[in-house]
């Protein structure tokens, strides 16, 4: 009887296999689209959905897109759009409108750029033009463009709308203002190059690339992609847009705006044409934004390199620099500069610039004035260390030792005017405050950490 119900019975935990059903397998189309997806994972999904992507990937009649305004002004990609705006911050434009101040009706805010989007009423804001010191040269300075709030919020909805339908076709050796690409894969890149013989650099300066861009004709370039007219428009609009400098105003005769959200994306797609020449002339360039160098086997191709770069950059309205533009040997003396390095007969530092920014950001952190606790500079001062290393832990390890002399030196003079002791010159600051000190109180070494990473890397 207890045999006869344990025989009817279900036992908890197993499965009748007579019932059990076979897991539908999963259907072709739906595996698709989830490939699709992580391919282009950093597409806004507000703009990109599955079947825009399939689209994307299987490429649009004619190659050109239309009916792309609509999908700009909805308002989750109006959203979406702002909280980027949100999450890059910035100053003010010319209405003073803060993005702390445009969030406190936001809701209004987005639903009038809508509404004036999609009735073609919409007219960007005088850009205002704000001065920034250029990175290693404290008394030198350049423009920088600066949108208003609402601006920046409809150019970063049209570029969440613009950037896949370029991006597919961009060359793999650009590698600036493109998503998930960087700096270091340029320089991975270029490593790769320089080992495999190519040695000979043509080293390229656009000169004032972003200022004398031809709106015109790169406004042909995004029509090759795009056929929606009101995105053309507001396109054309940015690029044509007047500019106010205290109580000057004016309308720049070519360029795309520094400081513009579209600006990037635009510059790229200028350049375009030029990676694909490249390419299909089987030299091997790394460009990032209007930086870019050309890496061949002998002088003579690099001759011919140079030759073609400037064929091209006079026909497409633009000039290259001639104190900057030269073709060298990286296996001899002198070698080229590339993104902050600079490489020379197998090796690569720091460029003399990136050496003088970083003692610029460490000298506004260590100043004998500075009266904060010694652990609160120390904590300011690690930031700085830290993020520069990350960046420059692949220079020569000679690099590094000097450096960390360099920032010991300046903290030094800090606690000598503290405490009123002898001068640097009576040796009396190494003995008071020997390296063994910072290290205990937590100073990052830049040398300690080169060498910590070597040995990571041999595991």
């Amino acid at each position: 009887m207890g045999a006869e119900r344990r025989a009817g019975r279900k036992v908890e935990g197993v499965k009748d296999r007579a019932t059990e059903k076979t897991p539908a397998a999963v259907p072709e189309e739906a595996k698709q689209a989830g490939e699709i997806r992580a391919r282009w994972v950093w597409a806004e999904p507000t703009v990109w959905t599955e079947r825009m992507l399939a689209a994307l990937e299987q490429g649009v009649k004619g190659g050109k897109w239309f009916s792309l305004m609509d999908k700009v002004y909805t308002m989750p990609n109006l959203r979406a759009a702002f909280a980027k705006v949100r999450a890059n911050a910035g100053a003010a434009g010319v209405d003073r409108q803060t993005v702390t101040m445009f969030e406190q009706h936001l809701e209004t805010n987005l639903e009038r750029l809508a509404a004036e989007l999609k009735a073609g009423s919409y007219r960007p804001q005088t850009v205002r033009r704000k001065w920034i010191a250029k990175a290693g040269k404290q008394h030198e300075q350049r423009p920088l463009g600066i949108p208003t709030v609402r601006d920046r919020v409809v150019q970063t909805a049209m570029r969440n709308v613009l950037e896949p339908i370029f991006e597919r076709d961009f060359a793999t050796h650009s590698y600036g203002f493109r998503p998930r690409r960087g700096c270091k894969d340029a320089l991975r890149r270029v490593v790769e190059l320089l080992r495999a013989a190519n040695t000979y650099i043509v080293d390229a300066d656009l000169k004032s690339y972003f200022d004398t861009i031809p709106q015109l004709t790169l406004l042909e370039e995004v029509k090759r992609k795009i056929a929606d007219g009101r995105v053309l428009a507001v396109i054309e609009q940015y690029l044509t847009n007047s500019v106010t400098d205290g109580l000057e105003q004016w309308t720049p005769p070519a360029g795309t705006p520094q400081g513009a959200v579209l600006s990037p994306l635009l510059s790229n797609i200028y350049l375009d044409p030029l990676d694909h020449l490249m390419r299909q002339e089987g030299y091997e360039m790394v460009r990032y934004a209007d930086d870019f160098i050309i890496l061949c086997r002998s002088e003579a191709d690099a001759q011919r390199a140079l030759e073609r770069v400037q064929q091209w950059t006079a026909q497409a309205g633009l000039t290259l620099h001639p104190e900057k533009t030269h073709i060298v040997d990286a296996t001899q003396r002198g070698g080229f500069d590339f993104l902050g390095y600079h490489f020379e007969r197998g090796l690569r530092w720091p460029r003399k610039k990136s050496l003088a920014k970083f003692k610029e950001a460490v000298r506004a952190k260590t100043k004998r004035t500075n009266g904060q606790s010694l652990n609160i500079i120390l904590t300011t001062v690690n930031r700085t260390l830290g993020g520069w290393f990350e960046y420059f832990k692949h220079s020569d390890p000679r690099t590094f030792a000097p450096l960390d002399g360099w920032v010991r030196m300046r903290l030094r003079s800090i606690l000598r005017k503290r405490h009123a002791g002898q001068g640097r010159g009576g040796g009396n600051d190494h003995r008071r405050w020997p390296n063994a000190y910072f290290a205990a109180h937590g100073l990052f070494s830049l040398a300690t950490a080169h060498a910590t990473a070597c040995q990571s890397s041999r595991r």
